[in-house]
């Protein structure tokens, strides 16, 4: 079950658009640079698209799936595996950045406080940054840090994407459930697209539709 990402585009419209996050994500992708501190971030060259979520949400296994490669983002059953702004290019045209997992991490507060402060500055200050897909897993709904960073975005005024992952893993009565209940709460938030997409890295779902969506932010 996955929500139309273009909505208000024509049939044709969104045919193009499929097409080329299609091309786009089928050309060369490769790994740029892990960034602990901002100062370390690569020139405002192109425009950017950031995945963030709870730690253990499906970021790194999204990117791999989207990109058509099965390691270009490291994956781990470990929450908070991901420590750093890790950026993609893809072929010169845009720029995905994995982001650390929010909430949950096997590591010392100092630490996931460092990752926090880091998040949060480059969602508030970075000029390229054309969307945020913030994923939600689809077994849990969104949670009191999911709250914080929505909130953060709407009030940089990010435009960004709700995902709800690993749809594969709930019941399809399940599913619609938490699909309205999401889009009920998002409805409150102005910076937020107002149609959720409901998505399975594992099973292939809805990749066209996040594709065609960021290919839009080149």
């Amino acid at each position: 079950m996955a929500k139309d990402i273009t909505p208000s585009l024509t049939a044709g419209a969104e045919d193009h658009a499929v097409e080329a996050g299609r091309k786009l994500f089928a050309g060369p992708c490769d790994f740029m640079l892990s960034v602990v501190n901002l100062d370390q971030l690569p020139a405002e060259t192109v425009g950017e698209v950031a995945f963030a979520g709870r730690s253990n949400v499906g970021k790194s296994s999204l990117i791999n799936a989207l990109t058509g490669r099965k390691t270009i983002a490291r994956t781990s059953n470990t929450p908070g595996r991901t420590q750093a702004l890790n950026f993609f290019d893809l072929g010169g045209q845009l720029r995905l950045v994995d982001m650390p997992g929010y909430g949950y991490a096997k590591v010392s507060k100092p630490v996931v406080e460092a990752w926090t402060k880091t998040l949060k500055a480059y969602l508030r200050g970075r000029v390229p940054l054309r969307r945020v897909c913030v994923l939600i897993d689809s077994r849990h709904g969104i949670k009191d840090n999911d709250e914080e960073i929505l909130k953060l975005l709407d009030e940089a005024a990010v435009p960004y994407q709700v995902i709800l992952t690993k749809i594969d893993k709930i019941k399809k009565g399940e599913l619609e459930r938490r699909v309205q209940e999401t889009t009920d709460r998002i409805i409150k938030h102005p910076a937020a697209h107002p149609v959720v997409i409901a998505s399975s890295a594992e099973k292939n779902i809805a990749l066209d539709e996040i594709r065609a969506g960021l290919a839009l932010m080149t």
